[in-house]
Formats: structure tokens, C-alpha cells, sequence
């Protein structure tokens, strides 16, 4: 795995720790899935580069940490940096934020990470749920303005346990990384909402590419009733 030198991390990341904690990332859940990821050499081995995801468990996080070729920085819910594990994932270089309210601090890290030629990688939809990307909100957009990053839309289908019944033994876990794009964001208000349905629409449709290349090779694509 080779990491170029300008990967920037938030101040207090240990680059070796983010280098093991990726290895855990790509090959510890193997043992309980059956993980194969598609287009990963589409993702721009340098400069600033925001990862935006759909979200529907909470192995997203941790097999997209592990499967990027490239070190990145993700924004991670604020109650999981309790006690050892937050030192564990600041020193891996995550950055915490605070769901549901209004708190710059954490973008304004990432902004750093992203102008100094990194990674940051975003869940748009905020919160876990069906993972269509039905709602996004606006801080990639920010992020974007910011920054003037690179994007690029990654899906990840078959995580969630199925509605009724048991998760059958070793399921299959597609991710599907996008073609990298970009986004002018204009002013004000109006120009990050405009944007962010930009966003928006292209990651639900990398996450459709994904779910009809499920469906045609028989995985099932992970819907709303239907997990693989």
C-alpha cells in the first residue's frame, strides 16, 4: 500500500496507526463476509479528495476506511470518541461531529486535511438508514467550497441484517466506487443547497449502478426489504 507524502491527517493522527488501522479495515471482517470491491482504481492517488458514501450500518465506516488506496480521514459521529477508543480514533485520524448541531469545528479540520492534499471521506445522509441517498445534508457541499476537492460517490450494499430473519452465514458485501467529478459551488445559501442536491444525485446513482448489478448477477440489491 503505498501512500504519497502529501496524505494529509488532523493534527494528532499517528500515520503508521492509520496505515494498521486500514489492514483491520480490509481484511478483518473477511472471516464474516464475503466483501469484493469494484472501481477501486478509479480513486485519484493525489491531491484533495472528498469520499462521499450512502450509509446503512455501521460496517461502511470501517470497510471504506480499509478499502481506499489512499489514507483518509473520515468524519465520525461525536459518542463514539468516549475513554480509549476516541484516543484510538483520533490518533487514527477521524475527526468527530456532532449530529444535529451546528458545530464548524469539525469541518474546518477536515478543510485543513483537504487544502494540505488529502482525503476526507463523508456520510451525506448524516444518520444510518435505508442507504438510498433519499435526503443529503449540506456539509460536503461546504467542504466542496472550501476546498475545491475532487469527489467521488462510493455505495456499499449487502451490511444490513434483513428485516425478518437471521443474516445468512458469510453474505456478500458489494462496494462500488464512482467516476471522480466536480462541483462549483456557488454563494451563499442558495448555491450550497443546489449543490448538495448535486452531490446527492450522484452518489444515489452510483448506489442504483450497484443495486442493478446485484440484481443481475442474483446478490439481490439491498433495498428497503430485500438484503443480500
Amino acid at each position: 500500500m503505498v501512500h504519497q507524502r502529501d496524505e494529509a491527517l488532523p493534527e494528532g493522527a499517528v500515520p503508521w496507526l492509520h496505515d494498521a488501522g486500514k489492514l483491520i479495515g480490509r481484511y478483518g471482517f473477511r472471516p464474516g463476509f464475503r466483501v469484493r470491491v469494484h472501481g477501486a482504481e478509479r480513486v485519484p492517488r493525489t491531491g484533495p479528495l472528498l469520499v462521499i458514501a450512502n450509509h446503512s450500518s455501521m460496517l461502511e465506516p470501517q470497510l471504506i476506511y480499509g478499502m481506499l488506496p489512499r489514507r483518509c480521514a473520515f468524519l465520525v459521529k461525536q459518542e463514539l470518541f468516549t475513554g480509549a477508543a476516541g484516543w484510538g480514533l483520533r490518533r487514527l485520524g477521524q475527526i468527530p461531529v456532532r449530529r444535529g448541531a451546528p458545530d464548524r469545528a469539525p469541518l474546518l479540520t477536515a478543510v485543513s486535511v483537504l487544502r494540505g492534499g488529502g482525503a476526507v471521506g463523508v456520510f451525506p445522509e448524516g444518520t444510518r438508514g435505508a442507504g438510498d441517498v433519499d435526503n443529503a445534508e449540506r456539509g460536503a457541499a461546504w467542504l466542496v467550497r472550501a476546498s475545491g476537492a475532487t469527489v467521488i460517490g462510493v455505495a456499499t450494499r449487502g451490511t444490513r441484517k434483513p428485516e425478518h430473519g437471521g443474516r445468512r452465514f458469510r453474505p456478500r458485501v458489494d462496494i462500488l466506487v464512482g467516476e471522480p467529478f466536480t462541483v462549483t459551488v456557488d454563494k451563499g445559501r442558495a448555491g450550497l443547497e443546489t449543490a448538495t442536491e448535486q452531490l446527492r444525485g450522484e452518489l444515489a446513482a452510483v448506489v442504483r449502478a450497484l443495486d442493478e448489478w446485484r440484481e443481475a448477477h442474483g446478490f439481490g440489491a439491498q433495498g428497503r426489504k430485500e438484503q443480500a
